[in-house]
């Protein structure tokens, strides 16, 4: 299994404790998530229905702002896993670093996989990839410098998992084109990463080929329920954002009294150039609080945003 976050078993194993006592900032997900709604029994007794589905979709439209093809599956990394199956393999280029599961899936479906470390390097790949806003540093790419790469590629994924407190980056609703596709993750933003839910939105065709790789009941019914719930609700999300916005900033704060330096991040996770990541860790572990280092680099840390009033005080106090 490559390197990720959320490894909180990893954590316990290696600095002691328990679950319970532990807090996980190792990943970008929100760590005050959406209110579950009551749901209907037949959400877990019944097989999704078609409309049940449709609804989904609909309120995906409405949030992400496209009348595009979407497609919802198991969380953006069942795209990530099918769209290098679409077609033969080629020559792909992703911009790194970032989130690694890119290179591996590509590489997993026979592509000739290239990190590059800027857009132009993208050149005219068969298939290009771009997380935006990055993971882990946070670089953004304006929607119109995206459509040129989109036709000058054979295919263009762009990966918006941490876009939905920025929504002027999305290219959602340019996701109809032949070739263009725009993953989206429910599971950070609105904090329910367990529900395993995301979407894939491109063109109608392109769509339907991976419609029918993912087969006929590919996210689970309560998810369905909850994402049409959630992504329906604006106030929640507007509230979340402007709370997102200013913690960030808090969070910064902690991190350059304690002698670090912001070295990116967007809403839902900080970068920092700790000078020693081991170490910065280490530190953070002892007080039962779990961060994300990179094999890639010696001084990066990664931390995403408390929860509580009583996790804020629990981070000052280990970073002070």
């Amino acid at each position: 299994m490559r390197d990720h976050g959320g490894n909180i078993d990893g954590a316990m194993a290696r600095h002691g404790g328990r679950a319970d006592e532990w807090i996980d900032l190792s990943t970008g997900i929100n760590r005050i998530p959406y209110p579950l709604p009551d749901l209907p029994p037949e959400a877990w007794t019944a097989l999704p229905t078609r409309a049940a589905t449709e609804a989904l979709i609909a309120a995906a439209r409405a949030a992400y702002g496209t009348t595009a093809a979407i497609l919802p599956v198991a969380g953006a990394q069942a795209a990530i896993q099918m769209i290098p199956r679409l077609g033969p393999p080629g020559r792909a280029r992703v911009l790194g670093p970032t989130y690694n599961e890119h290179a591996g899936s590509l590489a997993a479906a026979g592509w000739q996989v290239t990190e590059v470390a800027d857009l132009e390097a993208l050149g005219d790949a068969d298939l290009a990839v771009v997380v935006n806003p990055n993971n882990p540093d946070g670089r953004r790419h304006k929607p119109e410098v995206l459509l040129d790469i989109a036709g000058r590629v054979g295919r263009l994924v762009v990966d918006e998992s941490f876009a939905d407190p920025a929504p002027d980056l999305s290219l959602a609703a340019e996701s109809g084109r032949p070739g263009l596709f725009v993953l989206r993750s429910f599971g950070k933003f609105y904090g329910l990463a367990g529900l395993r839910l995301g979407f894939v939105l491109g063109a109608e065709a392109e769509i339907a080929l991976l419609s029918e790789m993912a087969g006929p009941w590919p996210v689970a019914g309560p998810a369905i329920e909850i994402g049409r719930a959630a992504l329906s609700d604006r106030d929640w999300t507007g509230t979340t954002i402007a709370r997102l916005r200013a913690e960030t900033e808090r969070l910064d704060r902690l991190a350059v009294r304690a002698g670090w330096t912001v070295a990116g991040g967007c809403e839902l996770f900080r970068l920092y150039d700790t000078g020693n990541a081991a170490a910065a860790q280490d530190m953070l572990a002892r007080h039962r609080i779990w961060s994300r280092i990179f094999p890639y680099s010696d001084r990066w840390l990664r931390l995403g945003l408390p929860g509580s009033e009583a996790e804020w005080a629990r981070l000052d106090e280990a970073m002070t």
